[in-house]
């Protein structure tokens, strides 16, 4: 694998780094150990710091599988924009090792992986061939403040 500008492949998207926020709790936004840097849930924050909220499911008020892909790139812009504030340069980052989806689901729905796809494929979009991944999807009955999905990522370092 070669390696490719996450930094101006991140500018291509037309989005903007957010600001780091406090965490939710007694934890902190991520962990390096060696070159492993292990950074904790993000959920699908919007630029405004509010959050899309709600189920993915065929039920009436909740979310299509549509509405949770870009709740799900939104969780990228912001695991990007914590790991941008850990590291000072996403070209820090060598390899995308591991994600784990959770996606906030009506009991009947089991697409869960079309949902997790939308954070996959902005990750991959910045860092090219070094944002495949190992991967995870799964569904929830509820996540912190009805958030419709929380991603964690594990990542090498250079």
């Amino acid at each position: 694998m070669f390696k490719v500008d996450a930094e101006a492949n991140f500018k291509t998207l037309g989005v903007e780094f957010y600001r780091s926020v406090k965490t939710m709790g007694n934890f902190v936004p991520a962990v390096t150990v060696g070159k492993i840097m292990f950074l904790a849930g993000n959920g699908p924050r919007m630029a405004d710091g509010k959050y899309v909220t709600g189920k993915v499911g065929p039920g009436q008020g909740q979310l299509t599988i549509e509405q949770g892909y870009e709740a799900s790139k939104l969780a990228a812009v912001s695991m990007l924009s914590n790991i941008k504030s850990e590291l000072g340069d996403l070209n820090r980052v060598k390899r995308v090792i591991k994600v784990f989806g959770m996606v906030n689901a009506d009991p009947s729905f089991t697409a869960h992986p079309k949902v997790i796809n939308g954070f996959s494929d902005l990750i991959i979009k910045v860092f090219g061939d070094c944002g495949k991944h190992a991967r995870s999807a799964v569904g929830v009955s509820g996540l912190v403040g009805d958030i419709t999905v929380e991603i964690e990522m594990v990542v090498e370092l250079r």
